[in-house]
This record gives C-alpha cells, sequence and structure tokens, in this order.
C-alpha cells in the first residue's frame, strides 16, 4: 500500500490523481492533501479520502477547514504554510509525492521530497525550470525517482530505453520531437492578436486545464518551459529538442532514434493516462481513459511552429541557451506577466514583450542554492510589476 501526498490536490492535476487513487483502493492511500486556499473543495476531498495530515496557504483557511472538518467528525490534522509543505513532501509515513502545485511556489515542497529520497511525480514545470540542477542533483544523491507527469515527458520516458541515465549519445537518440496542440489561436490571424480576451485565451481546444497554464498554452509559454524541462530531464541539449504542433493532441510526444526509427506515444488528451503510468510504472494499471480510435481519428497532421505567432517559445530557448538563473529569470516575468492579463491590466500581446524586457534587462546568474534562485525570481518580479 503506497502512501501518497499531493501538493496541489484541488487543481486539475490532483483532481485527476485522487480520480486514479480512487479506483486502486488496495494499491494507494492518501496521506496528505494540500492547497492554496480552496477550503471547501480541500474539505470534500478530506471526507472522500480521510488523510492523516491536509495543509494550507495561511492560518485564516487553517482555521476554517479545521472547523469544517471537526464539524464533520473527522480527525485529519491542519496545518499551514510552506514549511507544512515540505514537512508533508518529506514525512517518513509517504511513500510518493504528486508535485502538482503551479508556479513558483512548488519548488521548495518539491525539493524536499527529492532529498527525502521520495518517488516524485513532477507536475509542476517550474520546479525544473526554475532550479534544473539543483533538482536533479537531490534526485541523485538522494536516490529518489522522478517520474514526469506532463503527458509529453511522459510520452518521452516512455519512448526511451529501459533505465535511460540522460546520456542521448550512448542509446543513439538523435532528438526529442515535442507535440504541441498550438492552442486556440493556431489559425487566428496574428494581427488580430492584440485584442485576444481572457476567455478566448483560456478556452483550450483539447486540454482541461486551470487559468494559468490555459493562457501559457495559448503563448505556447508552456511548451517553452517543456522545452527546458525536457533537457533537465533527459539530458539533451536545445538542439536536439524539437518542438512540432500536432493540433489533434493525440501524439504525445516522440524520440527519434540515429538507425531512422521514431517511437511515439498515442493516446486520448487525459491526464489520468500519464497520472497512472507514474504511479504504477513499472506496471500497468487501469486509469479509467478510453483508448483512442484511430479510425475515427482518421488524420494525423503535423507543423512547425511560428515563432512570430508565438514568440514565448524562442524566449524560452534562449533562456535555455543562456543558462544559470535565466530560466527562473524568465518564468518569474511570465507568472506576473501572465497574472497581469488575467486582471485586465495588460494586453495578450504585452506578455512576450514584457518577458523579453525583464530578460534584457536583468544578468543571469549562477544557480547555486535555493536561496539564490528565489533572489532571482524575486528580482524578476519586482522588475515585471515595475514595467507593467
Amino acid at each position: 500500500m503506497q502512501q501518497i501526498t499531493i501538493l496541489g490536490s484541488t487543481g486539475s492535476i490532483g483532481v485527476s490523481t485522487l480520480d486514479v487513487i480512487a479506483r486502486h483502493p488496495d494499491r494507494y492511500r492518501v496521506h496528505a492533501l494540500t492547497a492554496q486556499n480552496r477550503v471547501a473543495e480541500l474539505a470534500a476531498q478530506c471526507a472522500q479520502f480521510l488523510p492523516d495530515i491536509a495543509v494550507v496557504g495561511t492560518a485564516e483557511s487553517a482555521q476554517k477547514l479545521q472547523l469544517i472538518l471537526r464539524q464533520q467528525g473527522l480527525q485529519t490534522q491542519v496545518e499551514y504554510g510552506e514549511a507544512a509543505l515540505c514537512a508533508v513532501a518529506s514525512a517518513a509515513q509517504c511513500d510518493c509525492v504528486m508535485a502538482a502545485i503551479v508556479g513558483a511556489a512548488g519548488l521548495a515542497p518539491t525539493l524536499a521530497a527529492a532529498r527525502a529520497g521520495k518517488k516524485v511525480l513532477l507536475a509542476n514545470k517550474e520546479a525544473l525550470v526554475m532550479s534544473g540542477p539543483l533538482l536533479m542533483d537531490a534526485v541523485a544523491a538522494s536516490g529518489a525517482t522522478l517520474m514526469p507527469i506532463d503527458s509529453e515527458h511522459n510520452a518521452i520516458f516512455q519512448c526511451m530505453p529501459h533505465a535511460y541515465q540522460r546520456s542521448p549519445s550512448q542509446h543513439g537518440i538523435e532528438k526529442i520531437l515535442l507535440t504541441a496542440s498550438g492552442g486556440p489561436f493556431l489559425k487566428r490571424a496574428v494581427a488580430t492578436l492584440d485584442s485576444v480576451t481572457c476567455e478566448e485565451a483560456i478556452a483550450h481546444p483539447k486540454w482541461v486545464m486551470g487559468r494559468k497554464i490555459s493562457v501559457d498554452s495559448a503563448t505556447m509559454m508552456n511548451k517553452g518551459l517543456e522545452v527546458i524541462e525536457a533537457h533537465w530531464l533527459f539530458g539533451v541539449p536545445a538542439s536536439q529538442i524539437e518542438v512540432v504542433i500536432h493540433p489533434q493532441s493525440v501524439v504525445h510526444s516522440m524520440v527519434s532514434y540515429v538507425d531512422g526509427s521514431v517511437l511515439a506515444q498515442l493516446g486520448n488528451p487525459d491526464m489520468r493516462t500519464p497520472i497512472a503510468h507514474a504511479l504504477a510504472y513499472p506496471e500497468r494499471i487501469s486509469s479509467g481513459v478510453a483508448p483512442i480510435d484511430l479510425i475515427q481519428i482518421a488524420q494525423l497532421t503535423f507543423e512547425r511552429p511560428d515563432l512570430q505567432r508565438f514568440p514565448c517559445l524562442k524566449l524560452a530557448y534562449d533562456a535555455l541557451q543562456a543558462g544559470g538563473s535565466a530560466p527562473a529569470i524568465m518564468n518569474a516575468a511570465n507568472e506576473i506577466a501572465v497574472q497581469a492579463f488575467l486582471d485586465r491590466r495588460i494586453g495578450f500581446r504585452v506578455i512576450d514583450q514584457l518577458i523579453a524586457r525583464v530578460m534584457d534587462g536583468l544578468p543571469s546568474g549562477p544557480v547555486t542554492d535555493i536561496e539564490s534562485v528565489f533572489e532571482q525570481d524575486r528580482c524578476a518580479r519586482d522588475a515585471a510589476k515595475s514595467y507593467i
């Protein structure tokens, strides 16, 4: 019986994880659930899954949650704050951590889980984008297991040789082909993107996601973050990571080999598939996802991304090439820019302009410890806010 901690249990990944867990009560038990401020949703999850601990963001939210749980006769312990997140991620009672907190807030508890040698199911891109060297070093030092949850990286993992160890040349790997749906604006006239509304940007044609990641998909910054993530996960340089637009979102990614073979992982666009794969690896368990019907799909298409339409993708490649804290700076500026767009303070096409300005204005430094990462993150956020 695996004991699972879910960081970000009320988000879309957390909800999907609980759905898979509920299908296999003989295999998995929830040790801890965490959410920032969705107290009602978290309380309902606690009532269903009876975790030992629930963690929220603030003391006020903790009081509200504890009151609800006690009224229902539930004995789940309630904690709050970053220290509590790190504690449940590294607790001796926990075997596996789903790292699904969106943004920089997920970095510290994800690192804590890696340093504690846990099986880490990584759905938080920013942990690798901001601190790739730190996280990979922590995994290596502790003997932790790092399983990618993004559908693309999970697909790449499945297409890699068994026991692959971040050495593409030794395994005959020529290139990673990272697929992207193209989001809601793939065919929209570029000249009209200035007038994109929040509602249009979050209406993804294939995936059901949170507001922030939906905007990232619309700008393709989401794919840029995935390029950086793929670099750290698989040890592949930027020159060997190619983004391919695939609107049907059936081929989740591919690996090209020197002998001319290309291996692909296909499936319906449902995050329960990679979650179930990572939870049970190397076994396979039911995820609740229906198999694809290739006859009904009939056609799979691929095209190169247009960097005039998606300048955020180029910014991510630039940050990866620059190295050091450049990806952390880019990520912080993006988080501020996306929130400003969602708050209707800036236009859609200002997002990439703001990120570029912050990246140009702040020098990249070495990533030596988590404190230096957070300092670069803070400086980038301050710069982005001042420009807004």
